[in-house]
């Protein structure tokens, strides 16, 4: 379905979760990137992609990620994934 419609954000985020749940983080960061650009209020994206980076132990990029979420959960007033990438983003080492 990317193939077909790279824009399409539900497809994205469906390859990049199959990618993290397999094991292969590099390529779910790789989709999560791609759906930030075409769709930058995906929130579910920065916090996901968030965690893949984590787990990859690149930290300073995972901050990044979240605090990019962060700002887009606040342009759509999405609270409830706000709440979740703050709590993600307080438990990284400083």
């Amino acid at each position: 379905m990317v193939e077909q419609d790279p824009t399409n954000s539900f497809a994205r985020y469906g390859l990049a979760m199959e990618c993290a749940k397999t094991g292969d983080l590099a390529a779910a960061v790789t989709e999560f990137r791609a759906l930030i650009a075409t769709d930058p209020n995906y929130a579910a994206a920065y916090y996901h992609g968030g965690q893949s980076l984590e787990k990859l132990g690149q930290l300073e990029e995972a901050r990044d990620f979240y605090e990019k979420g962060v700002a887009a959960t606040t342009r759509t007033g999405d609270a409830h994934t706000r709440a979740e990438i703050e709590a993600a983003l307080n438990l990284l080492p400083l």
